[in-house]
């Protein structure tokens, strides 16, 4: 797929709209500014840039302090708000019910509801065209307690932190790596192999036995021997139900056990030549053959 070539423009995205809060207790303010961000780690230096209309301008100037206060998708509302508003005319903090709190390094206050606050100290202005940079060194970082977890780092994954991109607001997406997670090596865990046990080559087949076995393991450093069966026995299959040869054999014979019948002895008379006569009337009509 061919890209196609745009005039130069500010598509830079995501980027955090950050809320920059200047000024001292007694009179202070706020605003959204999406061009900011780190310069160098050591010293830790950052910038955010203004026009040089803008209230906060003005504030930073006369200061020479701010903070960077990290807005969560819960205050997407009051984001825009400050974006759009000036502080000359009104006080933002009470028309979005942010509260603005002091700082540990700075004079400039930072936001209660924003999960992290960098107070920053400006070393150096450079005008640029329509902004001012001003760039500046990071005293301190607050971070909202309960967001820090139970190793002492910092999980902003819960905080649910607010992104910008080309004029709109977004939530951040879940965690799929960490830096330079493509190339790390999987550590080696200090838990000990169980013992494996295997049958014996020549009996390709496990036999089908109950003989008892040991099988030796570690479980919360202490060695645990269990006893289990060295090959598992073949489940039973569940026997068919159906009619037998010998059930219906059976009842065949039953019903003839049941049949009454009445049966007389044949009773014969000798002829004068020798042979014998059938006597009428006794026992079954039969044929009879002398």
């Amino acid at each position: 797929m061919a890209k196609i070539t745009w005039k130069a423009g500010t598509i830079m995205a995501p980027i955090p709209p950050a809320l920059i809060t200047s000024g001292d207790m007694k009179k202070h303010n706020v605003m959204t500014a999406a061009w900011t961000g780190i310069i160098c780690s050591e010293p830790v230096l950052t910038y955010v840039s203004i026009r040089p209309s803008r209230y906060t301008h003005e504030l930073i100037s006369k200061h020479k302090e701010f903070v960077i206060n990290l807005p969560t998708w819960k205050y997407a509302a009051a984001v825009d708000t400050v974006g759009v508003k000036s502080g000359r005319d009104m006080d933002k903090f009470a028309l979005t019910g942010l509260t603005a709190i002091k700082s540990s390094k700075i004079k400039a206050p930072q936001i209660e509801e924003c999960p992290v606050s960098l107070e920053c100290k400006v070393i150096e202005v450079k005008s640029f065209g329509t902004h001012d940079m001003f760039l500046a060194e990071v005293l301190a970082v607050d971070v909202d307690e309960k967001y820090i977890d139970e190793t002492g780092a910092l999980d902003l994954e819960k905080a649910g932190l607010l992104a910008y991109a080309h004029g709109f607001y977004y939530t951040l997406g879940r965690q799929i790596g960490k830096f330079g997670f493509s190339v790390e090596k999987k550590k080696k865990t200090n838990t000990p192999k169980e013992t494996i046990l295997k049958a014996d080559s020549k009996f390709g087949k496990a036999r089908r036995t109950g003989k008892m076995i040991e099988e030796k393991t570690l479980a919360g450093g202490v060695e645990v021997v269990v006893k289990k069966a060295r090959f598992k026995k073949p489940e039973k299959k569940p026997e068919k139900k159906s009619v037998g040869f010998k059930k219906v054999k059976a009842d065949k014979f039953k019903q003839k056990e049941n049949k009454k019948t009445s049966y007389e002895p044949y009773s014969f008379k000798k002829k004068s030549d020798g042979s014998f006569k059938k006597k009428t009337g006794a026992g079954r009509t039969l044929p009879h053959h002398a």
